[in-house]
């Protein structure tokens, strides 16, 4: 039994809508004596000790120990187990903003609950068996989600992509084990011996199921963080200009001045579903300054970590030095040549530009009218090739705790593999066995330390 640190005792409460002013609010209440702290604040037809099961009570809401109304609210009572933390659980819908909300919850409070701790709810329904550790993860990915595809993947985990995956393989182990031990506790007794071949094939087998899992990481990162598309080139060639009109908003200042962006401007688009954090630079020139200097060691900073380099060119000017200087910079990386102001260009300078790129096509385009900023987008999205791969195959991904299990299992495997080869004994191959069950029991939550359960639900919002 694990100790996590709260009271299971306890009963809980916690305005779960962001706060603000809106036209309704929430505040969620949990655990054995839900029912009553309700029943202590609501005064309607029906009381929600008495409620059934998943039903709607319209009443008001007023403090137990003075009696002031609060507000006019609806009540929804919703009885243990068939519900989301599996004790019994309250919902009380009240008007939006921040005093309503904030003296209903109080309210609760003072009839018994306690206010809950970030992510609580979430960690009860772990505690509680309705949902598994990679489940609850993604309930917190499916409220960070920043796109569509984000949201699926989030969904796809939500409803056991991965830990049906990881229960298929603990299967296979478990059974494995199990031939293993017999022969190991009753080596007198006629148990029929493991074929060492297929031993060998099962476990190689399982090593390509967590080298599968292990290849949806990468797309994992990217549907999290965004895919990272750096807009670079020398002085005023319009990166603002283009990541104004990408995000269809004044986000950058854009003059005519050169060296006006002197930090990245970082912002998220959502591309055909493509999670796409785009970043404004300051321009690649010789620094006349030691804070323009500072500028562009930062854009040489994103430059290297980046997914796409945007290579932007101003064709109302012939390719000068600077230019030729920033292709070199970036030519090393993965980028896309980009050429602006073709609304007040010569054919001249952009066949001179187009001649700088070699075999590396351009893209066209007018970052003050959104000329072929279509084809630019699609060019972008075309990158990510991989996310394609991805979405043919399957819908989920894993996060780096998994990844880190994964890497440990694997290698446990591969331990067991080679002493399955090496003919060593069937002590050694089990410990490798049941290290292998204790990594991919950590994906969700069968073996977890505390500290790590700690570390997964504080990042939880209250309330969720």
């Amino acid at each position: 039994m694990l100790n996590l640190d709260y009271c299971p005792e306890d009963t809980i409460a916690a305005i779960s809508t962001p706060p603000g002013e809106g036209g309704i609010a929430i505040v969620r209440i949990s655990g054995k004596e839900a029912l009553k702290v309700a029943a202590r604040v609501f005064r309607g037809k029906v009381s929600p000790a008495k409620a059934e099961s998943h039903t709607v009570h319209l009443g008001k809401i007023v403090h137990p120990d003075s009696g002031e109304k609060i507000d006019e609210v609806l009540l929804t009572v919703m009885r243990s187990p068939k519900t989301y933390t599996g004790e019994e659980v309250v919902e009380v819908n009240c008007h939006g903003g921040f005093l309503v909300s904030r003296k209903v919850l109080e309210a609760t409070i003072s009839a018994g609950a306690r206010l809950a701790h970030p992510g609580e709810f979430t960690l009860r329904a772990f505690v509680n068996g309705r949902l598994d550790l990679s489940q609850a993860e993604a309930v917190a990915e499916i409220i960070q989600a920043k796109s569509d595809l984000a949201l699926k993947a989030a969904l796809e985990q939500l409803a056991g992509g991965v830990s049906s995956r990881i229960g298929e393989m603990r299967g296979k182990l478990i059974d494995f084990l199990a031939q293993l031990e017999a022969e190991i506790d009753f080596p007198e007794e006629e148990i029929e011996k493991m074929d060492a071949a297929l031993s060998l094939s099962a476990i190689e087998a399982l090593e390509g199921e967590c080298e599968r899992l292990l290849d949806s990481y990468e797309v994992g990162e990217t549907l999290r963080h965004g895919f990272s598309v750096v807009i670079a080139g020398r002085t005023n060639v319009g990166k603002s200009s283009l990541l104004n009109k990408l995000l269809e908003s004044e986000r950058a200042i854009v003059t005519s001045l050169p060296g006006t962006t002197r930090d990245v401007i970082s912002e998220y688009l959502d591309l055909s579903g493509l999670p796409v954090r785009l970043i404004d630079t300051a321009g690649l020139r010789p620094a006349s300054g030691e804070i323009e200097n500072l500028g562009i060691l930062k854009t040489e900073e994103e430059i290297e970590k980046a997914d796409l380099v945007l290579l932007l060119f101003d064709a109302s000017e012939k390719p000068n030095e600077e230019d030729k200087e920033a292709f070199r910079t970036i030519s090393g990386y993965r980028f896309l040549p980009v050429i602006n102001k073709i609304d007040i260009a010569s054919r001249e300078n952009v066949e001179a530009l187009d001649r700088e790129f070699g075999n590396q096509s351009s893209i066209k385009i007018s970052a003050l009218y959104g000329t072929n900023l279509d084809t630019l987008k699609k060019a972008i999205r075309k990158s990510a090739t991989f996310l394609e791969e991805w979405h043919q195959q399957r819908l989920f991904s894993i996060n780096s705790r998994h990844r880190e299990a994964l890497l440990r299992a694997k290698e446990s495997l591969l331990c067991a593999e080679r002493g399955l080869a090496g003919r060593l004994s069937s002590e050694f191959i089990a410990a490798e066995v049941r290290s292998t069950l204790r990594h991919l029991g950590e994906i969700v939550g069968e073996t977890v330390e505390e500290e790590i359960l700690n570390r997964i639900f504080e990042k939880f919002c209250i309330g969720k």
